[in-house]
């Protein structure tokens, strides 16, 4: 992860603000859903919409274009849940930025998970994060890309725990993070079978199993 935030164009400006009624209403399935989108979020607003139109890169079936969301959150932060739920009704690629107000003044995070159009809405444990920084913090222009699929790539690189190998699509990315979450939660499920098991035997077999994955994860990564 590297803390990071981008200078969006200013040709890709959308700057729509969109009531949050319209994300809870169609998308929040429980009431408990509801009540954080109430509690979390004071403002959601479109901010940039990165397409061929705009920034002039062609698009593709997987990234016909980026969507940039600002949230305004009414506290210290907003939940993934919530932003799953407004990922779930948009049905290209995001990049949100949060912000809030503290202490310190007017900080922002940006965070995203990994999605292509068509594909399923991302689960709240899919989303990856900078650290939160002052709103004034200096801002990186756009990465060179010559496609929207590319820019993408580049854009969320910074956020996930995996680079991009040389020539991997965005869905080869997406297959890899969903391996390396799935492995960390069974080398975690072995590490908690170790720890408890009494069996010297038993114990020597969880140890191979163990050492096994971890190697696979070191590949996968």
């Amino acid at each position: 992860m590297t803390d990071i935030l981008y200078q969006w164009p200013v040709g890709a400006r959308f700057g729509a603000r969109v009531p949050k009624e319209r994300f809870y209403e169609r998308t929040a399935s429980t009431a408990a859903l509801r009540e954080k989108f109430v509690a979390e979020v004071n403002r959601i607003s479109w901010a940039y919409k990165l397409a061929a139109e705009t920034i002039n890169l062609p698009g593709s079936s997987e990234v016909p274009e980026i969507e940039i969301i600002q949230l305004d959150a009414k506290a210290n932060d907003i939940s993934a849940q919530v932003l799953a739920s407004i990922d779930k009704a948009i049905p290209n690629p995001v990049i949100f930025e949060i912000h809030r107000d503290d202490a310190h003044g007017r900080g922002v995070r940006m965070t995203a998970a990994h999605k292509l159009a068509g594909s399923p809405a991302p689960k709240a444990n899919a989303y990856f994060s900078t650290g939160w920084m002052r709103n004034d913090t200096p801002r990186t222009p756009l990465p060179t890309a010559i496609t929207m699929t590319a820019l993408y790539s580049e854009l969320i690189g910074p956020l996930t725990p995996l680079a991009p190998r040389p020539g991997e699509s965005p869905a080869v990315v997406g297959e890899r993070l969903d391996a390396v979450r799935r492995l960390e939660r069974e080398i975690s499920a072995l590490e908690r079978k170790l720890r408890s098991e009494p069996q010297l035997n038993r114990k020597v077999e969880l140890r191979r199993e163990l050492r096994a994955k971890q190697a696979e994860l070191n590949q996968t990564r």
